[in-house]
């Protein structure tokens, strides 16, 4: 499968969940705490099985990355975007920086700092960016798996 960071894919069509952010400060406890609610409003928790939890806990995790790292090199979230489409769940976090989001290399495995989008390449289906006259949309996608 190929996981290199790819431009925006066209918007899935289902149902949308959009959470506008105003500052860094408490985002990342609001975001997971949004992604937690729209898991369970959609079906995927409680999860029926150890499979299902732990997809449903990669979406919050990386609904964590995505906008830890808003907060950390963009000047914070401006906006997650949660979208269930059939059998996925697309992640979108908007930031006012045109910056390129870039896994780091030669980063030690016991730095506690810049993993992140090591995280994301691992555990999403795709990801990608796009940039936008107000700066950018990071996005992944995660999808249940077939039964």
């Amino acid at each position: 499968m190929d996981r290199t960071p790819r431009p925006a894919l066209p918007q899935p069509r289902g149902q949308i969940r959009r959470l506008r952010l105003f500052e860094s400060r408490g985002s990342v406890g609001r975001c997971r705490a949004f992604a937690i609610e729209a898991l369970h409003d959609w079906g995927w928790l409680p999860a029926e099985d150890a499979e299902g939890r732990e997809i449903a806990g990669d979406v919050v995790l990386l609904v964590t990355e995505l906008v830890t790292n808003a907060c950390l090199h963009a000047g914070g979230p401006r906006e997650l975007v949660l979208t269930l489409a059939g059998p996925a769940i697309r992640v979108e976090v908007s930031d006012a920086s045109p910056a390129e989001p870039a896994i780091r290399t030669g980063q030690h495995p016991a730095v506690p700092s810049g993993h992140g989008l090591k995280v994301v390449d691992r555990l999403a289906a795709a990801w990608g960016y796009a940039r936008h006259e107000e700066g950018k949309t990071v996005w992944l996608e995660v999808a249940r798996r077939a039964t």
